[in-house]
């Protein structure tokens, strides 16, 4: 398991040069914390989409990621930054995308597959700095 720290996590978040964006919506609960983080980054506003795949042993729960809570958001025009703490399969981050049709969106994720990668070196678990 690789442990990452608040300050490393900073301090790359400095190194990527994101596009202006004007609200990071986190995918919960688990990209949660991250897009808090992005979203202080960045200036923006931070909303919570509350999405869910996998249970606390990171097993399946669902065929498919379930939209727990159905955003009622009114993003026109909005430049919307989608952020999750892991984008493996790209399962939830596709649902989550599908909520948001035809908005202007980009994605980021701390480790895993999206248009912004914090982390893309990282294979292995990770020990995330706000989970005990």
């Amino acid at each position: 398991m690789v442990p990452l720290s608040f300050k490393k996590i900073t301090e790359r978040l400095n190194t990527i040069s994101f596009p202006e964006i004007d609200i990071v919506i986190g995918i919960g609960s688990g990209g949660v914390p991250a897009a808090t983080m992005v979203a202080y980054h960045l200036n923006a506003e931070l909303e919570v989409m509350t999405l869910n795949y996998r249970d606390e042993q990171n097993n399946p729960r669902y065929e498919a990621p379930v939209v727990l809570q159905k955003p009622e958001w009114n993003l026109e025009g909005k430049r919307i930054l989608l952020v999750d703490d892991v984008s493996v399969s790209g399962k939830t981050m596709e649902a989550a995308l599908k909520q948001l049709p035809g908005l202007n969106v980009k994605t980021c994720a701390m480790k895993g597959k999206a248009d912004f990668v914090l982390f893309p070196e990282i294979k292995a678990c990770v020990k995330w700095p706000w989970k005990a």
